[in-house]
């Protein structure tokens, strides 16, 4: 099974690739998912500053790797030649999905700050926040979980600066040929 990760900072374009994804018959683990689920077992509303809290307390807690630890299992439910992850945020989390999938593929996707800003207001997720303060605060908390150094690591990079249907096509050639080295 060869397992293809997905890292860039907030609004950059990894949920765009994971609809790809999903269209083509891959499988998905989204990380976020993880954090939620934390987050809603203790009552918390899916705001940026809760997921966030619990995120880093689960990390302070259980270390730096917990939310890849924790999808590992997620992931090998699947019997599928390939399998995307969405939402790693560090370097430990890479680390972790090397050593457990031997092909891990990591795939970088980078946008610029104001593009990002500008994407949010379009995304409508709860977790989100149109001012350009909450984003650096959440780009800065991700980069204290080692998400800058995860992305400038990455096997692959796209970059998602221009139109939707472009990024799209680029995003689709690159899983069509994951996956057929998958396969």
């Amino acid at each position: 099974m060869m397992v293809v990760g997905i890292v860039g900072f907030p609004a950059s374009g990894k949920g765009e690739i994971s609809l790809i994804a999903r269209e083509m018959g891959i499988p998905v683990v989204v990380m976020g998912d993880v954090i939620r689920q934390a987050a809603g077992a203790a009552g918390m509303e899916p705001a940026d500053e809760n997921l966030g809290r619990v995120a880093s307390e689960l990390r302070q807690t259980r270390g730096m790797d917990v939310i890849a630890t924790l999808c590992i299992p997620l992931i090998k439910q699947y019997h599928a030649p390939l399998v995307l992850v969405d939402g790693i945020r560090g370097d430990a989390e890479v680390a972790t999905f090397r050593r457990n999938f031997p092909t891990f593929v990591l795939i970088g996707i980078r946008s610029s700050f104001a593009t990002r800003l500008n994407r949010l207001p379009k995304r409508g997720r709860s977790d989100d926040s149109t001012l350009e303060s909450d984003l650096i605060r959440r780009d800065s908390r991700e980069c204290g979980w080692g998400l800058d150094r995860a992305l400038d690591g990455a096997d692959r990079t796209l970059v998602n600066e221009g139109d939707l249907e472009t990024f799209r096509s680029e995003a689709r050639h690159l899983l069509i040929n994951l996956q057929r080295d998958a396969i």
